[in-house]
């Protein structure tokens, strides 16, 4: 018998409709112990129907849901030992956050010292331990936040919820409680499901993200594969920026051809195939710069140049009518000499190329 952990959440099979509509479709997936996972996508993919599903919010028409190697289908939700943070916090107005953090133990009928000391817990927890005197109306939305946290936790749960707790926060605070989130996570050892529409954000916590779209579950992996070896075109354009580029396959697939360059693969691909190119990877050279050697190098105009603060982001377009993508940093040897009209020479590295079928090829 394998001695490995069942994983926390299994999704097997599972499809919901509400009439006409397939919110979810066919959902396989595993998601382990202690993991921070993240389910990605934009409004109506399917994302938050898998979070009520588990909840308990909501029953699959199709499939099942697992916690620990148990179908949990048929549970009520409030038998689920699930914690649940939404974008609004459902704080109540009426009760200090102290009170509002002791709610579920009092409706799991926990006794009032044992009580007390997971609520002071709790609260030292999110860092609000001299807060607990503090109505809602009292706090800031970061504030509030921890507290709906603190009381999503309190009571021990198996899982984890979060579905867009972040919305709500303006950029630094937000980026304060990412840091916060995967502290608490990393202490906990609690498996967390992460919804949001943020590419970001889900970058920066999650151990595994899953791309969802249509109500289908398109890739899942960790943060670096899913940005450097995306499994589709819509993949590779939710995660990031990056310029999908239409090739000829050269060699057998062995490499392609583009306005007139060539370069090599690291592996061979089926063909037709479009490479995948981010604008980090890619470098510009003033043509004169770049005549005087053989290296591989597409020749482009300058078209657009947008200031980042920390360097340029800089639209190409290719002698062939392609549009390219690069970003220059502060301190590269061509920043400040870039304008539109200038033709230049792009250049990308092997390593950097990801290939995708060609869009509607078998």
């Amino acid at each position: 018998m394998s001695n490995q952990p069942l994983p926390a959440v299994s999704f097997q099979g599972v499809t919901k409709r509400y009439g006409v509509v397939t919110a979810a479709s066919g959902v396989n997936l595993d998601i382990s112990q202690g993991e921070f996972f993240a389910l990605l996508g934009s409004s109506g993919s399917g994302k938050t129907t898998l979070l009520m599903l588990l909840a308990g919010f909501e029953k699959p028409t199709e499939g099942r849901v697992l916690m620990s190697g148990t179908s949990v289908s048929d549970v009520p939700p409030h038998r689920r030992q699930i914690g649940v943070v939404f974008q609004n916090y459902a704080l109540f107005p009426h009760l200090t956050a102290a009170d509002n953090v002791a709610y579920p133990l009092k409706m799991r009928r926990v006794g009032r010292s044992e009580r007390e000391a997971r609520v002071n817990a709790a609260l030292g927890l999110v860092n609000l331990s001299d807060r607990g005197s503090s109505f809602p109306s009292q706090l800031s939305g970061g504030q509030q936040q921890r507290v709906a946290l603190a009381r999503a936790l309190v009571f021990g749960p198996d899982v984890l919820l979060m579905d867009e707790p972040l919305g709500a926060l303006d950029r630094r605070l937000r980026d304060q409680m990412q840091l916060e989130l995967k502290r608490i996570q990393g202490e906990l050892g609690i498996t967390v499901i992460y919804v949001t529409h943020d590419q970001s954000e889900a970058m920066a916590m999650a151990n595994r993200i899953g791309v969802m779209s249509g109500g289908r579950l398109l890739q899942v992996a960790d943060p670096e594969t899913i940005y450097a070896a995306p499994s589709s075109h819509f993949v590779a354009r939710f995660i990031g920026e990056c310029s999908i580029l239409r090739v000829a396959a050269t060699d057998g697939g062995k490499g392609y051809e583009i306005a007139g360059a060539r370069q090599s693969l690291r592996s061979p691909a089926k063909d037709p195939f479009d490479i995948v190119v981010r604008p980090e990877n890619v470098s510009i050279r003033a043509s004169v710069e770049a005549a005087s050697d053989d290296a591989f190098g597409v020749a482009a105009t300058v078209r657009d140049i947008t200031y980042l603060g920390a360097g340029w982001r800089v639209a190409l377009e290719l002698s062939d009518g392609q549009s390219l993508l690069a970003s220059i940093m502060r301190g590269d040897d061509v920043a400040g000499r870039l304008a539109p009209g200038l033709p230049v020479v792009a250049r990308w590295a092997p390593a950097s190329v990801a290939v995708l079928p060609t869009e509607g090829s078998s």
